[in-house]
């Protein structure tokens, strides 16, 4: 088999609990320089990636349904390539986001119910080629700014009171060393 990278497709190997299908996905994040006093001393800034939406606009996170075959963590790990074409480590569980999805009610979901177990992955990879890549665009933004992109409602949540609050409790930072 070729390097080459192919998106799944299909809910045919989707899970389902309680009448929500369950979706994984990550919050891809990375540090940049920024210089202080006229180039003296720098300091770490975190910045988020955010893809554009297929279905209108705004921006998102990557996030896909978590398949039979594969773990949460796993799931959210294959969207990130698939979706925004970067590699990483998740470093964080951010927590459990209930959703109502127009777009993805079926006979298991009716109502289009969907719970989302989120990530965040410390990106250590930008592919120059990814699955998704031809109706995908990539966007680093500072977290004020990703807070005022966001479509979802669920996913600023995320990146609000998931996110945010673990980097402002100084957790990322035990990380900014490696």
């Amino acid at each position: 088999m070729s390097g080459l990278l192919v998106a799944r497709t299909g809910r045919h190997q989707q899970r389902y609990e309680d009448g929500y299908r369950l979706i994984a996905g990550c919050i891809p994040f990375k540090y940049r320089d920024v210089e202080e006093d006229g180039g003296d001393s720098s300091e770490k800034m975190v910045e988020v990636l955010m893809i554009n939406s297929t279905s209108g606009p705004g921006l998102l996170f990557p996030k896909g349904g978590w398949e039979n075959d594969e773990t949460a963590k796993e799931a959210a790990v294959r969207e990130a390539v698939e979706e925004a074409g970067v590699r990483g480590d998740l470093v964080h569980f951010l927590g459990c986001y209930s959703f109502k999805s127009k777009t993805l009610q079926d006979e298991f979901s009716p109502e289009g119910l969907c719970r989302a177990a989120m990530y965040a992955l410390h990106v250590k990879e930008e592919l120059d080629s990814w699955p998704e890549k031809s109706h995908r665009e990539r966007s680093w933004l500072t977290i004020p700014k990703a807070i005022e992109c966001c479509r979802h409602p669920w996913m600023r949540d995320a990146l609000e009171k998931g996110f945010s609050e673990w980097c402002h409790h100084g957790l990322i930072n035990t990380i900014a060393e490696d």
